[in-house]
């Protein structure tokens, strides 16, 4: 079964109505092929959109550990240029980031206009991770919901586009990706025995993300569940929206400075 790849605002999420190997009877080197296409489009409208300068474009990546976030910014920004397009990880909070609010860290690396961020795990850690393994009292994180909203809303306001893509794949697809890592030399750096830990709480993950698709699904930061299974069609569906939301933008190169049309350079 599989559901519209962004749920209806106000709606409760269940992730068990998302299918995570849809492909929409696609072949895959159809998808590549379309994928190769989006990622030159999205460059060129990444050049505009850096020289436009009106707006800013944060891109939150969320998923379950083996999800594809890695993959994902990799594949779909294969094709984009370094100028004005950034990456910004987030792991345990430092002594100095904890000394201030929890939503702090990732407003200081909020993009400014004309810039691209894509934030790999992000701000929805807090009604997450420090739900699942009890870091925050549920009082606290419950009054997340609303100040996370709170905060997107007041980055939209001032034309930063806020793009929420989760990565949705199953407890399966899980256990293969996991079980590669283990058995290749160049993925094992990548594990970790946490992982084995947090596969014990699949259900409890699968709720907190339930809620977080829920709570925090507006008009203005709307999420996007992405089937996920199979890396190719997750990057399709990032990649479409992606390009979608840029060109309905309106993005313009700026007009020459006066005097600058007919000028021969000798």
């Amino acid at each position: 079964m599989s559901q519209p790849i962004v749920p209806e605002a106000g709606k409760k999420v269940d992730l068990k109505e998302f299918s995570s190997d849809h492909t929409g009877d696609m072949k895959k080197e159809d998808g590549v092929a379309e994928l190769e296409r989006l990622g030159f489009r999205l460059n060129e409208l990444q050049d505009i959109f850096y020289a436009d300068e009106r707006f800013a474009m944060l891109i939150v990546l969320q998923a379950i550990d083996t999800g594809g976030k890695d993959g994902t910014i990799k594949n779909v920004f294969r094709e984009v240029g370094p100028l004005g397009c950034n990456v910004v990880n987030f792991g345990v909070p430092t002594a100095e980031e904890l000394s201030h609010d929890y939503l702090w860290r990732y407003h200081l690396k909020a993009p400014e206009r004309g810039h691209i961020t894509i934030f790999n795990r992000s701000y929805y850690e807090s009604v997450l991770v420090e739900r699942v393994k009890g870091i925050a009292p549920k009082e606290i994180w419950k009054a997340r919901y609303d100040e996370i909203n709170a905060f997107e809303a007041f980055l939209s306001a001032q034309k930063t586009v806020v793009m929420k893509f989760y990565l949705h794949i199953s407890k399966d697809e899980q256990r293969a990706r996991l079980q590669e890592r283990v058995d290749n030399p160049k993925k094992r750096w990548k594990f970790r025995s946490g992982d084995l830990e947090d596969r014990k709480v699949w259900g409890d993950y699968q709720e907190a993300f339930s809620d977080m698709l829920t709570r925090c699904n507006t008009a203005v930061a709307p999420w996007h569940v992405v089937p996920a299974d199979h890396n190719w069609y997750r990057d399709l569906v990032v990649a479409r929206a992606l390009v979608k939301k840029l060109e309905s933008l309106d993005l313009k190169y700026p007009d020459a400075a006066p005097g600058i049309v007919g000028t021969v350079v000798v």
